[in-house]
């Protein structure tokens, strides 16, 4: 059990999270990012500026919802052990609502995105045409995040109901509004596990197939005639290795900002380390799985696509994919060591996130260019969107605790059985 001082102690720092840094770096950034965007967009090649505006989407929508994905898989599989970080992974659901709004902008450069619209493809009959596309993906979209903000809610709602005495202002009404009667009697507890155990396999659920649809619609239908039934399955599951990266990332972050060094010690270093080891594996798997059965069939409308991205100007980025996602963090991660050292531990989740982002990159841009074009128009929209979304989480952690003592009991608890 956490002593009673120590349990206050966790409260107050996780309620105070030194937010400061990740709203500053994260506002220069979006604001650059959003200046340069609007100035390629009016300039003479918008088409630029909205294709990588895809690229950062698809990469960083997937990326806040992998993070909540993690904490939904815990409350299903019990995962005690994520206690101590379990509100870093949540707290990727502040950029949900930023990306819905992101989705709707994306239309608006849909002329400068999606091939099929000019060159219309009667072989999908009604499927891909703007109305269709547009209203299913914004459906999914509302489905997929109302239901991650409401599993967030419903496990913050304890915490924040024991702060919102020590609360003020904004803050106070912040949290007696998520908190409502909540009073941690045994029936309330209880309640509030079963909404969560009932909302976390609903999300898994959700993730998986409206990401699907959102990989066949955004990504798939930039090669109109090309097919791959394990497409949606290679975006979702690259999105949750995303998501798992910049969790660990957090991890190290938060660890050393609320001086977290006892509470977060070697077991989740080590546990979160073998989840992206294994997920690292499986993502080549499914490359593999991809790869070989469209080569071995070998008809000219499926080749065509790996064909663009594996040879040619594009194969110095897939080669870079394949170190950077594979290779690099699968001799880096196998070893215990380099898993429990926070040094180690960053630089190479840093590498597998970097490397998704090419992936990502080279999975949309070969549609539109026949070489790679990384310049300042990239780099910079890309930071805009980092930007946005360091803002979004920063905002999270300068409104709700970061802390859930509670959680972080149970996993002190397991440790020490």
């Amino acid at each position: 059990m956490i002593d009673a001082t120590v349990h206050r102690e966790l409260y107050r720092r996780g309620a105070n999270a030194p937010a400061g840094p990740l709203l500053l770096v994260g506002g220069v950034l979006a604001v650059a990012g959003l200046a340069l965007f609007v100035m390629l967009v009016f300039g003479d090649d918008p088409q630029r500026a909205w294709r990588m505006f895809l690229v950062d989407f698809v990469f960083f929508t997937g990326l806040s919802a992998g993070a909540v994905l993690f904490a939904a898989i815990q409350k299903i599989t019990k995962g005690i052990w994520a206690g101590p970080i379990i509100r870093f992974a949540e707290a990727g659901v502040a950029f949900l609502p930023v990306a819905l709004v992101l989705f709707l902008v994306l239309f608006l450069g849909r002329n400068h995105v999606f091939p099929w619209i000019e060159e219309p493809t009667p072989a999908r009959g009604n499927w891909l045409t703007v109305g269709w596309v547009f209203w299913r993906d914004l459906i999914s979209l509302l489905a997929l995040f109302g239901v991650a903000i409401a599993f967030v809610w419903n496990d913050l709602k304890p915490d924040v109901a024991a702060l919102r005495s020590h609360a003020s202002g904004w803050r106070k009404t912040l949290y007696e509004r998520i908190a409502g009667g909540y009073t941690g009697t045994p029936d309330q507890v209880e309640r509030i596990e079963r909404r969560i155990n009932r909302l976390a396999p609903v999300l898994v659920l959700l993730y998986a197939y409206m990401f699907s649809l959102l990989a066949f619609d955004l990504i798939m239908s930039l090669s109109p005639y090309w097919i791959s039934s394990l497409f949606g399955v290679f975006y979702f599951m690259g999105s949750f290795l995303t998501g798992l990266t910049m969790l660990g990332l957090m991890m190290v972050y938060w660890r050393r900002a609320l001086r977290l060094h006892d509470l977060i010690a070697q077991q989740q270093f080590h546990d979160l380390g073998k989840l992206i080891f294994a997920f690292t594996v499986f993502w080549a798997y499914l490359t593999y799985s991809q790869v070989l059965v469209i080569w071995y069939g070998n008809l000219p409308e499926e080749t065509a696509f790996l064909y663009f991205r594996m040879w040619g100007e594009w194969r110095p980025v897939a080669l870079l994919v394949v170190f950077m996602v594979f290779l690099i963090p699968f001799w880096g991660l196998i070893w215990v060591k380099s898993k429990i050292t926070p040094f180690t531990f960053t630089l190479f989740l840093m590498i597998s996130l970097l490397g998704m982002w090419f992936e990502r990159f080279l999975m949309v841009q070969p549609s539109f260019t026949t070489g790679p074009v990384l310049g300042l128009p990239e780099i910079g929209i890309s930071l805009g969107f980092l930007g946005l979304f360091l803002l979004a989480y920063g905002m999270f952690a300068w409104a709700f605790p970061m802390v859930s003592p509670r959680l972080a009991e149970e996993s002190l608890e397991l440790t020490h059985r």
